[in-house]
Order: C-alpha cells, then structure tokens, then sequence
C-alpha cells in the first residue's frame, strides 16, 4: 500500500531533504532541494525561498511528489533529467536520457565563440557547431549574435531527438539543425566559415568519470574519445579547415590537462595561434585557433 502524505511546511521539508542530499554525497544539496521543491510548485528558486519565509506548505500531493523527486536524486540521477530543464546562458533546454547535459563550463566556451562570431566583419558570418549534443553552444550562437547564420550537425539518433525539440522551443530563424556525422558536416559551407565550435566526446577510454552523474547517466557516444582522448579532436581540426574560411576560428572544449596536446594537433595541421583557456575555476576548458 502507497503511504499516505499530509501536508507538510516547505521550509523543514526543504531542511530534510537538504540533509539528505548532502549524505548521498551530492556537492549543492540546498541549491538541488530547492530547485525540486521549485519544480513541483512551478515556481523558481527564489518562490521557493519566498514560500519558506513566509511558513507556506506544500499539499499532501505536492509533499508526495516532492518526496519522489529527492529519492531520485538520492540514487545521482542528474537534476536535469528529474526536472527535464538545463539552463545554459540565457536558454532554458530539454533534456534527459540519450543526451550530454550542458554544464557551466560550457558557456565559457560558447562565450569564445559568440565572442569570435561577433568580431568578424561580416553583415552574415556563418558558424557551425558540430556533434550539437543538446544545441546549447548553437542555439547560444544565434540568439546572441542574430546577425549570424549558425548550422548544427549531431548524428546520435537519441541526442537528435532532443536537439530537434530544443531548436523548436527556441525557434531561432538563423539556425539550422541537420543529423549527419560531424566528419562529413556541411560540405556546401567549405571555405566559408567564420567560427567553428564543439564540445566533442574528450574523455580517455579507461578514465572512469567521478561523478555518478557523468558515470551513469550521460550517453558513452559523448564521453569516450578514444585511449587518449583526442580521437574526435583530431578529425574536428581536419574538419574545422574545410569548413573555415582564412582566419576563422575554431573552438574546442576538452578536460583541464589536454590543453597542450590539442595545441600540439592543431599546429601541425597548419592552424595558427593555438591557445588554452581557463574557465571560471582557473582549469583549462577550451582551446581556440585560427585558420591560415
């Protein structure tokens, strides 16, 4: 027999919960509570704070409902996948199972490339996003820089699924979303690109993620690139110069100690000015090039 819930206030369920979250090891277990009690009373974070002040009570539905979520994500389901939501700079996008969930770190790197598309001299520069994953440095391209035509290539058919229906909710009129591999990506943009961004799969085929979130839930095809790593980064830098034209950029996220080693594969394909970026947290996150 289901247990039956009464009412309950918010504020010590918030507390419980917290406590709870923080013993299954989850590094923001405040932040993880409050925005599940946020997704079951529809409201944001800051409602959620607001109703606590003020001594409000969940129902007896909602005190059900919020119980379920956290013992979710007492088991490291990610957060995003319970609320199906991932902010990524300014967008709010859908997600779940079969796709990478955008982290933080990713804007940073979408940041350099809004950056690079906005400083080309051009009333249309054209960028591309390859293995798209969620959309989220695509669909950051084209809301931000508008005056910019963004193309995204993903060819995972459980990622595509979501990046379709990210692209429809955002409804940007200059970006394109097409499932094709990344290796043969847009051949009837060759030569014309001014900024040519991914976050492809980095991480070497016997390092095992720390994060059970990582570990358990994000798709391997996003993940694993090869014994070092760099499988994927080798073909984007053959990619990245069909696709772009003299002095366009590229721009490519990767772990904090693979710095030097994609500096050192784009150098010797002939790209020019490689150089490592750190994102907020000081780690190296993104390395950036320009085409001869």
């Amino acid at each position: 027999m289901a247990p039956v819930h009464s009412p309950q206030a918010i504020s010590p369920s918030l507390r419980r919960a917290s406590a709870a979250l923080q013993s299954a090891g989850i590094t923001d277990p405040d932040v993880d509570a409050e925005l599940l009690a946020a997704f079951v009373l529809g409201s944001s974070r800051g409602g959620v704070q607001a109703s606590a002040v003020r001594g409000d009570d969940f129902t007896a539905e909602q005190t059900a409902h919020f119980e379920q979520l956290v013992a979710r994500r007492l088991t490291r389901e990610p957060l995003q996948h319970i609320t199906g939501l991932a902010p990524f700079r300014h967008l709010e996008l859908r997600v779940g199972p079969g796709v990478f969930v955008p982290r933080p770190e990713t804007e940073m790197v979408a940041q350099l490339a809004i950056d690079a598309l906005g400083a080309v001299a051009s009333p249309a520069p054209i960028a591309v996003d390859l293995g798209t994953g969620s959309g989220a440095i695509a669909l950051a391209m084209a809301t931000e820089v508008t005056h910019a035509r963004v193309f995204a290539a993903e060819n995972s058919v459980e990622a595509f699924l979501w990046t379709k229906e990210n692209f429809a909710r955002v409804d940007a009129e200059n970006a394109t979303l097409a499932f094709i591999d990344l290796a043969q990506a847009f051949p009837e943009l060759d030569g014309t690109v001014s900024v040519v961004a991914s976050n492809p799969p980095y991480v070497p085929d016997d390092a095992i993620p720390r994060d059970p979130e990582v570990r358990f839930f994000d798709p391997e095809v996003a993940l694993y690139g090869g014994a070092d790593g760099l499988d994927v980064v080798r073909i984007l830098s053959q990619v990245g110069l069909r696709l772009a034209h003299p002095g366009g950029t590229i721009v490519i996220e990767h772990g904090e100690w693979q710095g030097a080693g994609i500096r050192e594969i784009l150098a010797r394909d002939g790209w020019l000015g490689a150089a490592t970026h750190p994102d907020l947290t000081l780690r190296d996150r993104a390395t950036t090039a320009l085409r001869p």
